[in-house]
């Protein structure tokens, strides 16, 4: 399976950089099997702070499942340390950024879904939002620092392999 990058990009709207909130943020993301391809109906979520000893070594799995069709037994790590924001690059060009990777063992995620746990900041050392929700797809505030709204909006993501 090996590992597998969490890209998103968004229209940006006074907002210097998104990121999750820390070690208690949780990714929601659906899982395909790699045995048989069977795709889970339901979100999953992963988390820093909830961590399972793995079976070799000294891995840690952030998410441990049984597939409910071949009745494998898979996991998941998260890369502590390629947790990274979502940086705006300017107006016109947003382009996708590598937020995270998950280090895959006999299944990928498939689909993900931005919920509540994340932090905003405004540009030009404007305010920052805490447990912001993103689950709408959009999220509108405004800044009273820098006397402006902003908004995050059109939210994409994809997952791509790494190395």
């Amino acid at each position: 399976m090996g590992k597998k990058a969490l890209q998103i990009k968004a229209k940006l709207e006074n907002v210097g950089e998104i990121k999750p909130s820390g070690p208690d943020f949780r990714w929601y993301l659906k899982f395909v099997c790699g045995n048989c391809g069977e795709v889970s109906d339901k979100w999953n979520y992963v988390s820093l702070s909830e961590a399972f000893p793995g079976e070799r070594g000294n891995t840690v799995n952030h998410i441990v499942m049984k597939c409910k069709l071949c009745s494998r037994v898979n996991s998941m790590s998260i890369l502590k340390d390629s947790i990274k924001p979502y940086i705006a690059v300017n107006d016109e060009d947003e382009e996708f950024q590598t937020i995270v990777i998950f280090d895959c063992r006999g299944m990928e995620p498939t689909d993900f879904s931005a919920r509540e746990g994340w932090t905003v900041k405004a540009v030009n050392d404007g305010k920052e939002f805490t447990d912001v929700d993103l689950s709408e797809g959009e999220w509108v505030d405004y800044c009273d620092k820098i006397n402006e709204p902003v908004g995050i909006y059109e939210i994409e993501y994809r997952f791509v392999h790494v190395k």
